[in-house]
Order: C-alpha cells, then sequence, then structure tokens
C-alpha cells in the first residue's frame, strides 16, 4: 500500500485501543458488522475519488463535502453520523502555520473516512497511538481526539508569536524601528490569519456539542467541551496579539513621524537663520558698481563679523522664545 494509490491508511480498530493495518482489498471487503473501520485518503487522488464514487456507498452530498477542494472548518449532523471539516497549523518542512492544513472527518455506526490533501500531523498522532495499543475506541473518540491534536499543534505556535511580539515590544523601548518594520508585518498577517481559521472551527465545535447529543456520552461531551474551551483561549490570545501589534505599529509611526517633525523642525531652524545672511551675502554678491566697501581691505571681514553677529542675535531671540 502507497500513498499514490490514495489510500494513506487503513485500521479494523479492535475497541482496546489498537488496530489492524488493511489495504485495498480489506477496505473494499468491509461491510457494517465487520467492527470499526478507519479509512484515511489522499482527496486529491483519483484513486480516492473513484471509491467515493463507487464502493464507499456514502450519500454523494457527503462524498461531495469530503472531496471539496477548499472549505471553511464546519460541523454538520446527519441521522446517521457525524461531517466534520477541521483545520490545524501547517506544520509540514517548508510551509508556514498560517497555510493551514485541512481534515475532512466523517462518521457512521461502524466506520470512520478522513480526508486530506497536505499531510496532518495531528493524523500521525493517532496511527502511532494505535501503534502502541493506546489509540482510540470509537468514532466520536476519534473525533476529540483529532480535534484536540490539532488544538494541541496551535499551541507552540500561538507561544512563539507572543514571545517574538515581545521583542518587538523591548525593541521598541530601545528606539530600534528598523527591526520593527521588518518584523512586524509578517507577524500581524501570520496572527490574522490564524484567528480567520480558528474562530469558525470555535464556533464549528461550539455547535457540534450542542447538537451531538445522540452520538457523544457525557463523558466524551466533556472532553469536547474542553477542546472548544482551549479554541476560544487560543482565539482571544489571537484577538489580543493582534491587537498589541496594531499598538505596536502605531507606535513606531508616531515615532518616526516624531523623528521627521524633529529634522524638519531642525531644517526650519537652520533656513530661518540662514535667510537674513544669505540676503546680505546675496545683496553684496551682485555684480554692479557701487558695493560698499569694494576697495577696502577689511570690508570682507567686517561684512563677516556682521553675519556672525547677526546669527547669534536670531539664535539668541529662537532661545528666549523657546523655539530651542
Amino acid at each position: 500500500m502507497t500513498e499514490a494509490d490514495g489510500l494513506i491508511c487503513a485500521y479494523r480498530l479492535d475497541g482496546k485501543g489498537g488496530g489492524e493495518e488493511t489495504d485495498w482489498a480489506g477496505v473494499r471487503a468491509w461491510k457494517p458488522g465487520d467492527g470499526l473501520l478507519w479509512v484515511h485518503l489522499d482527496r486529491s487522488t483519483e484513486a480516492a475519488r473513484d471509491w467515493f464514487g463507487g464502493d464507499s456507498g456514502l450519500d454523494p452530498l457527503i462524498a461531495d463535502a469530503l472531496l471539496a477542494d477548499d472549505t471553511r472548518p464546519r460541523s454538520a449532523v446527519f441521522d446517521n453520523g457525524l461531517l466534520v471539516n477541521l483545520r490545524g497549523v501547517n506544520l509540514n518542512p517548508g510551509a508556514v502555520p498560517e497555510d493551514m492544513v485541512s481534515a475532512r472527518v466523517w462518521i457512521e455506526p461502524g466506520r470512520i473516512v478522513t480526508t486530506r490533501r497536505l499531510k496532518v500531523l495531528a493524523i500521525q498522532d493517532l496511527r502511532d497511538e494505535l501503534a502502541q495499543r493506546k489509540g482510540v475506541r470509537t468514532g466520536p473518540g476519534f473525533l476529540i481526539r483529532l480535534a484536540r491534536s490539532l488544538t494541541d499543534r496551535l499551541q507552540p505556535v500561538e507561544d512563539a508569536i507572543g514571545e517574538t511580539l515581545d521583542e518587538l515590544e523591548d525593541a521598541l523601548v530601545a528606539g530600534d524601528l528598523d527591526v520593527l518594520g521588518e518584523r512586524l508585518t509578517p507577524l500581524r498577517r501570520q496572527t490574522i490569519a490564524l484567528r480567520r481559521h480558528l474562530a469558525p472551527q470555535r464556533d464549528a465545535l461550539t455547535r457540534l456539542h450542542a447538537d451531538g447529543d445522540d452520538f457523544f456520552d457525557d463523558h466524551q461531551r466533556a472532553r469536547l467541551r474542553e477542546v472548544v474551551d482551549r479554541i476560544y483561549r487560543i482565539v482571544e490570545e489571537l484577538d489580543a496579539m493582534r491587537e498589541r501589534a496594531a499598538i505596536i505599529q502605531d507606535e513606531r509611526r508616531t515615532r518616526i513621524s516624531e523623528r521627521m517633525d524633529r529634522a524638519i523642525y531642525m531644517l526650519s531652524i537652520v533656513a530661518t537663520v540662514m535667510l537674513p545672511l544669505t540676503f546680505v551675502t546675496g545683496l553684496l554678491g551682485m555684480n554692479v558698481g557701487g558695493i560698499p566697501g569694494e576697495k577696502l581691505a577689511w570690508a570682507f571681514w567686517a561684512v563677516c563679523g556682521g553675519l556672525a553677529v547677526v546669527a547669534v542675535i536670531l539664535l539668541v531671540f529662537f532661545r528666549r522664545i523657546r523655539w530651542l
């Protein structure tokens, strides 16, 4: 069995935390009375699409939802099962976390069907637990464990954003505005993207918790509520981080504006001092006859001294009126 044929993995779960891995033949031979089957497919392959269109026995509405190219997190409760679309941070090599990965889940009595396009590391967590015989035992338990694993992987990303914001706030205090410009914009973009994906996931799981009475027992509902509460907290933290980033950005703009204002102010002072001096030198530099002191050797130094006195008088005046 290879991922190229569309089947990433399939397990016959024994209900005791373990499972026996099977292949396409085992998937096609499965019948509702054979125990709990988990089928995980690459939805971008033709083999997976052919199975959904033929041997899966799924309603076309469910099949289309599991194969859709792009969809927001959502949950829907049917008479015979649960349909849930979840997202998680993309921790694959070379990817950025805010390019979220999607896991589609259909749970019905006796069978779990999941699909993905990009690798979902939370699915690998479930496979590792089955190998250690510490895995899920029921369909609803599978869904809760998947949601929890996706949420667990959000925590390091959230912590990294918070640490970066702390560093940027320190840079702001130190006046290192160039560092802020290089790092703040990508950080704001990442925070906004994560929040945009997680808010609907929070709503989807909240709706599932409210509408899934027929599928979850009291213990499972409590575990699902815990996952929902964690996502609520993460979304609130992302909102707070987004506000912090906006405040840092506003403060950076204010400081840049103040720096420019100071530079313009000093240039204005210099221009004001130089204006009368430039007028006198321009007047004396006219190429016409009758310039006073033209034939006196000390006239140049007298003019320079007079200009210096004028400059000092202007500077003292500006000091008195508190322009300097």
